[in-house]
């Protein structure tokens, strides 16, 4: 549960998460998803409540220990470092850095290099899937709204996750790109990630996920199929405002 002020932003919702593969997690306005990854994640501590991931309980975590376990989210809006190259970018996110260490970093090490070299391919092999290998050298800011979104998931699988939550990765860009961008989060979950999708796109939704959860008011809905939530009567007044 979490409340702010005297609103129930979260107020009983509970679901679990199959792995290697696309769940999909909707709900009218303001039901409360964006919410429920800032409290995944670690940016929100709820008042009450138990969050597990790979056998650990993670609800008194910080941000970055989630990430370490293997637990990113992205951000419906990508915005990165506008003073840094896709590359540099990239770069960033990338996990077990030695060069990190203040020792490292003053007088180096053949460690630190082979690791640096070791990130700076990884890098340029998720440049060149998400299409981004073109557009390496510019700057954050130089880029689409589109090649935004495809960094924001670069940017993710920099940091080797074994579970991602996507915050609607489609918003904002054409058609063509939101079918590539479909495509790309079924061939990671065909390579064993396990992904929490929020998307108010419900073509996408239908194509990309086995499950799907409905959330409203702060609490879970429904869970299923495509086909069994969206024949749901309580999430179809949900979502048309027929029941209170």
């Amino acid at each position: 549960m979490l409340s702010f002020g005297g609103l129930r932003a979260l107020d009983g919702v509970s679901f679990d998460i199959a792995p290697g593969q696309v769940t999909g997690l909707v709900g009218p306005n303001g039901a409360g998803k964006t919410t429920l990854f800032n409290v995944i994640s670690g940016l929100h501590r709820a008042q009450s409540g138990t969050i597990t991931y790979a056998g650990r309980r993670i609800e008194r975590e910080s941000p970055h220990r989630i990430t370490r376990h293997g637990l990113v989210r992205t951000f419906q809006i990508a915005r990165g470092f506008p003073a840094l190259t896709v590359f540099e970018h990239l770069m960033v996110y990338g996990v077990r850095q030695p060069g990190e260490s203040l020792v490292t970093a003053i007088v180096g090490s053949a460690a630190a290099r082979r690791r640096e070299e070791e990130l700076a391919e990884t890098a340029l092999a998720v440049a060149g899937r998400l299409r981004l290998s073109h557009v390496i050298d510019n700057r954050v800011t130089d880029l689409s709204g589109g090649q935004k979104k495809l960094l924001e998931i670069g940017r993710a699988l920099m940091a080797e996750p074994g579970m991602i939550l996507f915050d609607e990765p489609a918003a904002g860009v054409n058609p063509t790109l939101a079918e590539e961008i479909g495509d790309e989060l079924l061939a990671l979950a065909a390579d064993g990630m396990t992904i929490l999708l929020i998307e108010h796109d419900m073509a996408l939704i239908e194509r990309l996920c086995r499950r799907v959860v409905v959330m409203a008011r702060g609490r879970t809905l429904a869970e299923g199929s495509f086909d069994e939530v969206r024949e749901n009567r309580e999430v179809q007044d949900a979502y048309l405002g027929g029941r209170r």
